[in-house]
């Protein structure tokens, strides 16, 4: 790991994906992809190749398939999304509060991300395994932590391996009033934010790396591969007895 003039580490070689679960289509100006830029812009200064999809843009059809093409669906842009998820170290889940909740759009690239988590890597680990993850949240009402929670528990529970404050993000007051971007809303300048943002970049970035550089997640005890062949890593099997 390289240093650059601010005495800080670089990370070349990682890749970044961010995913925009706005529900504005581009080229709408979007809240969420405001506070995304912060986050995005620390990565690229420190030498991390970065991917971005606003996923409204793209005809992701609902379900927990790989390709639901095979499933009915008449279209789906989701195989070709798999490919920049997968070609990704760090994914970054980003997206507005609804109801008090994550948008639709982000339950829905979450739904198709969990189409793919059984498949296996070449150590026989599920395939999101060696990958750091977090989230961006942003609104106007109440409800980071609620949202981040249920973003980040899905992360882990794919395969992700999620870093220390791994989520960071900015609501305004309580009912209708300006959003991040809108003028005087004070959220670019808010402390707490940039240093929560800041945080959780500089830990996905550090974790990601460490694991790239042990080569992914240690594969013992975890092969999904090696389990269905009968292996249980010390695990007591009922059938052998």
């Amino acid at each position: 790991m390289d240093t650059d003039q601010d005495e800080g580490p670089r990370f070349d070689g990682l890749r970044a994906l961010f995913v925009n679960c706005t529900l504005k289509p581009s080229p709408e100006p979007s809240h969420t992809g405001g506070l995304l830029a912060r986050s995005r812009a620390l990565m690229e200064r420190r030498g991390v190749a970065v991917d971005e999809i606003r996923a409204v843009d793209h005809d992701i059809a609902p379900g927990v398939w790989p390709d639901m093409t095979e499933h009915g669906a008449a279209t789906d842009a989701w195989p070709a999304l798999f490919e920049r998820v997968l070609a990704a170290d760090v994914l970054v889940m980003c997206g507005p509060i609804w109801l008090g909740d994550n948008s639709s759009v982000t339950k829905r690239v979450i739904e198709r991300l969990y189409s793919c988590s059984s498949m296996l890597n070449d150590q026989g680990q599920y395939a999101y395994y060696g990958r750091a993850g977090g989230c961006l949240i942003t609104g106007n009402e109440d409800g980071v932590k609620h949202c981040a929670s249920n973003v980040l528990y899905s992360l882990q529970h794919l395969g992700y391996a999620v870093p220390p404050q791994s989520d960071a993000g900015w609501v305004g007051e309580a009912g209708p009033g300006p959003s991040y971007l809108d003028p005087h809303s004070g959220g670019p300048e808010n402390d707490f934010t940039n240093r929560n943002v800041t945080f959780m970049t500089w830990n996905l970035m550090h974790l990601a790396w460490m694991l790239k550089q042990a080569g992914g997640f240690p594969a013992h005890g975890n092969q999904r591969a090696l389990w269905d062949a009968g292996c249980r890593f010390d695990s007591e099997n009922p059938e052998h007895r």
